[in-house]
């Protein structure tokens, strides 16, 4: 591909799949431009080609199941029915269920009556099922959990749309701020005192923590606040292990193994957060693989302009209303008739050419690709423009949506060139 006659760096899909050095592809992108579809291709791809690779969706709807024939996914990989090779691949799929995770989490890293505590807490239970941020740090949790079990060759990775899909890069520092945040310190506090020693620091500042922990009992009730406090100090062995994991989850997305493939489709919209993705992944120091321009649109009849399809399909349109339509005080009539000149029928013209019609239409549903057409390229050069460096691999528009494996491995396909 070109723009402006400058080449645009190509993709190459097939080579980042096939090196064993990539252990993880994490495809981002704005919602609504097949970027579930495009994961579950790659991985379908890879495996077919010989690798064990499991995909991970982290988006809420449920199409990467119905893409590989399962009736569901969960937080554990399932193997997918009718993807072996002769490669030897294997192909699992999984989506991640947030509070299973955390669950999780609690389970292993703690002894079983505080695991328990901590599972029973209402305020856990709560920040475990949707909290803000917590999808995205349990999507870090996860990522590292299954990059640490070293059961796969390639894990890829589903991000959710919009630029939410970045969130979980921030995932690290959402957390320690969190941890370190005054709000918690003055919640651990009582769980910090123990003793006689605690005792006496305690009664120091016993007039200041009873006042500020009376004014949070006022704003968020006295039995919320109970909860919360006895949430922290279920969790304040875990907090370290929590930060330290998502650090290390953060580097691994760094390192070289690692690709980044942003997803957008040739619309305006789409690729401004594609621009924003690019821009966010160089300032992370995230390695970005390229760009997968998917639906893209080409003409049928390349030499044949959107301006002369019009115009012969308006010539068509003017010859048959000249042919079928009489023209005024041509019509025949004869002497005598019992119907008036102002009552009779008015003549039917006969139907149009049925081929000059269906050429007509023909031509106008061109001239309205080639208008489509004509506004991808240039929404693509400006991308380029602002991006040259971005390999693009570009995925053909389909006539209707991918919904099985045959589909997955028509997409792998073009996705490869």
């Amino acid at each position: 591909m070109t723009v402006d006659d400058a080449p645009v760096p190509a993709l190459a899909v097939d080579p980042l799949l096939d090196d064993p050095a990539t252990r993880i592809v994490v495809c981002c992108g704005s919602g609504g431009v097949g970027k579930t579809t495009t994961a579950a291709a790659l991985a379908l791809r890879a495996a077919e080609r010989g690798r064990r690779v499991v995909v991970l969706t982290i988006d809420p709807a449920r199409r990467l199941a119905q893409a590989m024939g399962l009736t569901e996914l969960d937080n554990v990989p399932r193997p997918v029915p009718g993807t072996a090779s002769e490669a030897g691949g294997e192909l699992f799929a999984m989506m991640l269920d947030m509070k299973r995770t955390f669950d999780e989490i609690v389970e292993a890293h703690t002894d079983r009556d505080r695991a328990a505590a901590i599972l029973a807490n209402p305020f856990y239970q709560s920040l475990s099922a949707g909290f803000a941020g917590t999808q995205e740090y349990m999507a870090m949790e996860k990522l590292g959990q299954l990059a640490a079990r070293g059961s796969w060759d390639l894990i890829v990775v589903d991000t959710p749309p919009s630029r939410s899909a970045l969130d979980f890069l921030d995932a690290p520092q959402r957390m320690g701020s969190f941890l370190d945040g005054r709000f918690i310190r003055v919640l651990m506090a009582p769980a910090k005192a123990g003793g006689r020693a605690g005792r006496k620091v305690m009664s120091l500042g016993a007039a200041g923590l009873g006042m500020v922990t009376g004014t949070l009992g006022k704003v968020l009730g006295a039995g919320l606040l109970r909860d919360v406090q006895t949430f922290v100090a279920a969790m304040d062995t875990m907090f370290g292990g929590f930060r330290a994991r998502a650090d290390a989850t953060y580097r691994l997305l760094q390192a070289p193994g690692t690709a980044f493939l942003v997803v957008a489709a040739p619309e305006r919209d789409a690729l401004r957060e594609a621009a924003y993705f690019v821009e966010r992944l160089a300032a992370d120091r995230m390695p970005l693989a390229g760009l997968v321009l998917n639906r893209v649109h080409g003409a049928a009849v390349p030499g044949l302009s959107a301006e002369r399809a019009l115009a012969a399909a308006e010539a068509l349109g003017a010859k048959n209303l000249a042919e079928n339509v009489a023209p005024s005080g041509m019509d025949d009539h004869r002497t005598g008739d019992a119907h008036s000149e102002d009552d009779r029928p008015t003549p039917t013209p006969d139907p149009a050419d049925p081929a000059d019609a269906l050429a007509a239409g023909l031509l106008r549903v061109h001239a309205e690709r080639s208008g489509q057409l004509a506004r991808e390229q240039r929404v693509r050069a400006r991308f380029t423009a602002v991006h040259p460096e971005v390999p693009v691999a570009e995925v053909a528009a389909l006539p209707g949506d991918v919904h099985d494996l045959t589909g997955l491995r028509a997409i792998g396909e073009l996705l490869a060139g």
